[in-house]
């Protein structure tokens, strides 16, 4: 039966920027959910300094939880080889910093989708990238997870692989037992894509998921894939929500879970309206996880 995670959506400025946020205080507001993790971000201050990592692995476990997911936004697509080498070395140490906190998964992106580079010379370029962290990852028993992923909050342009085509040809390139899919329907919205078709084309290589939920403040679907999709700049008519009151349809992503033998960690990402709304969402997640994995 998949196991549930949070991300601290709500609280990325305090834990990221300003540090208004201990990690202790993160961990004391999420463990009354009952939570079997909680997944980091590389960016969080005080995993600035290496020689915090194995305290903060210490917080979590402490409150009966651990960390399988490590949360990290390469920028493969640098159009600079010295700088995507930065950009390689970057991964690796964040691959080491997953291991040290006990994750079994650290995020990958392809990079942002800038003007000049185009689809196929993009690609041969993020495959490469990640393929020189791969041996990294094994080394640390870690599994490398890519994303369909929209926009990291400090990049200038969205993802080069946003689009559900370019994602799935990255995806198909890159075949390692350390590598795989963390599926987030609510980004396959932003995109203009349709997450339940994404994930049929995907669905054998999810490792992970992002579990929220997006509703219209306006407009219809319709409107949304004419305007936004895979627009720069946020899609003004999508806002988070409450999971499961939103527009991913979550029998259907879980059925197809299921039925493929998804067993590993769902993370949600919600909650930026308060923990009285994040603890609805566990609540949903857990009925559905009881539902779809019964057996």
């Amino acid at each position: 039966m998949p196991k549930l995670a949070a991300f601290p959506k709500a609280f990325m400025a305090q834990l990221c920027r300003d540090g208004s946020m201990t990690l202790q205080q993160w961990v004391n507001l999420a463990a009354p959910l009952e939570l079997d993790g909680l997944e980091y971000y590389s960016g969080m201050l005080e995993l600035a300094e290496a020689a915090n990592w194995a305290k903060a692995r210490r917080q979590v476990e402490a409150a009966g939880m651990v960390i399988p997911m490590l949360c990290c936004s390469p920028d493969f697509s640098q159009p600079d080889l010295r700088l995507r080498e930065i950009e390689v070395e970057k991964e690796k140490t964040w691959i080491r910093m997953a291991a040290t906190l006990g994750a079994k998964y650290c995020r990958v992106l392809s990079g942002q989708r800038r003007p000049e580079l185009a689809t196929e010379q993009g690609l041969d370029i993020v495959v490469a990238n990640i393929e020189a962290c791969l041996p990294e990852a094994e080394k640390c028993g870690v599994t490398l997870i890519l994303e369909n992923h929209y926009k990291d909050d400090f990049w200038a342009y969205p993802e080069f692989a946003q689009k559900m085509d370019v994602f799935c040809a990255l995806v198909e390139r890159i075949h390692h037992p350390c590598f795989g899919v963390n599926y987030d329907p609510s980004n396959a919205f932003l995109a203009g894509d349709e997450p339940l078709e994404l994930l049929e084309r995907v669905k054998h290589r999810v490792v992970t998921m992002h579990a929220s939920d997006r509703y219209l403040l306006s407009g219809t679907l319709e409107d949304l894939r004419n305007e936004e999709g895979g627009a720069l700049g946020y899609a003004k008519r999508l806002a988070h929500g409450e999971i499961g009151k939103g527009l991913n349809d979550y029998d259907a992503i879980f059925r197809t879970l299921s039925a493929v033998g998804f067993d590993s960690w769902i993370s949600i990402e919600d909650g930026v309206n308060g923990m009285d709304q994040l603890a609805a969402s566990v609540k949903f997640l857990r009925g559905k996880i009881a539902r779809y994995w019964a057996d």
